[in-house]
């Protein structure tokens, strides 16, 4: 087991903890699954009413000490599993659940330990694992071939200088081999064109690539949304806190695809009911966004967006549309050169 007593004393933001709790109404009870525990924000809110039970599950193991402290606050009440979420159903042994809440992207506890990789800030070795991984992100960067680390960068980053930063990443590492952040962070700006009006660091895209890749976020997440929806019980919720347009556009696309007001794929097809095949109530495509006073405490969170929606009484379809909707990024991610 891991310690980083220093880390643990770090005060801990839960992303939109007000709006969260106000869609989750634990005040009426219910059995709560928290998806991403990290810090344990959203669990400890919840388990102040006396009526909750949480279920908690997360894949770094950095975090156990904080969860430990709950089970003994709450032994009743309060259960935690380290695994990672696409795995959440086998964990509740056949039981429903009340509410699903997912955390997306680092949390304070992995971006603030400068070990880890994942801040630009760091002179350590470049690993980026959330935990649970089977590769870093150093092997990705010396190991992939120019063409794999290019579309890794330009899919999962979006960045649209990717190929001139992946020709002097392979420029560097045929004189020397990449093993630390500073060295990519020194590549990454060297390749970049300067522009002063863009308010993100330079290396973010690149950087937000290499951590999808490594931790197979894409993948995670469409496995968690399928299972988590299973396991709800009829009027159940799912909410879903993401932090880049990747994630965002999955979210979106699987609560409005699967919901009974969802749009007909073309207008020349005759209209179909449905209602049947469905596995939630009406989605409103409501994005909610952290306020104004929460990102000055907690710059972090200036790009969130909190979507939910409401499962049906239908009974479990899988939600094949939604893997062949992303399965560019999906197979991106399942391969490793």
């Amino acid at each position: 087991m891991l310690n980083q007593p220093l880390l643990l004393d770090l005060k801990h933001f839960p992303v939109m903890l007000d709006d969260v709790i106000k869609i989750c109404s634990p005040k009426k009870g219910y059995t709560f699954l928290d998806c991403t525990f990290g810090g344990g924000g959203y669990s400890k809110k919840i388990l102040k009413f006396s009526q909750t039970k949480v279920i908690a599950l997360d894949r770094d193991e950095y975090i156990f000490k904080i969860a430990k402290n709950l089970e003994k606050k709450y032994p009743k009440r309060f259960t935690f599993f380290h695994k990672k979420f696409s795995e959440l159903d086998t964990i509740v042994q056949g039981q429903k659940i009340d509410v699903a809440i997912f955390d997306l992207g680092l949390s304070s506890y992995q971006l603030k330990n400068l070990k880890r990789g994942f801040s630009f800030k760091s002179k350590e070795s470049l690993d980026m694992s959330m935990g649970l991984s089977t590769i870093s992100a150093e092997q990705v960067i010396n190991k992939c071939s120019e063409q794999k680390l290019k579309l890794i960068i330009k899919v999962l980053g979006e960045e649209r200088e990717a190929s001139k930063i992946v020709k002097n990443i392979i420029k560097f590492r045929s004189i020397k081999k990449i093993t630390k952040v500073s060295e990519l962070v020194e590549i990454i700006k060297k390749s970049k064109k300067k522009n002063y009006s863009q308010k993100i660091d330079p290396c973010t895209k690149t950087f937000q690539a290499l951590r999808i890749f490594v931790n197979k976020e894409i993948t995670e997440l469409s496995k968690g949304l399928i299972n988590a929806t299973k396991i709800l019980k009829p009027g159940g919720k799912i909410l879903i806190v993401s932090f880049h347009s990747i994630e965002d556009k999955i979210v979106k696309f699987f609560f409005n695809n699967f919901s009974k007001n969802r749009s007909n794929p073309s207008r020349y097809f005759p209209k179909q009911d449905q209602t049947s095949t469905t596995l939630f109530e009406i989605y409103k495509n409501i994005i909610l966004r952290p306020s104004k006073e929460e990102i000055s405490k907690n710059l972090p969170s200036r790009s969130a967006k909190l979507r939910f929606a409401v499962r049906n009484k239908n009974k479990f379809i899988y939600p094949k549309d939604l893997i062949n909707k992303f399965r560019n990024y999906l197979e991106l991610e399942s391969s490793y050169v």
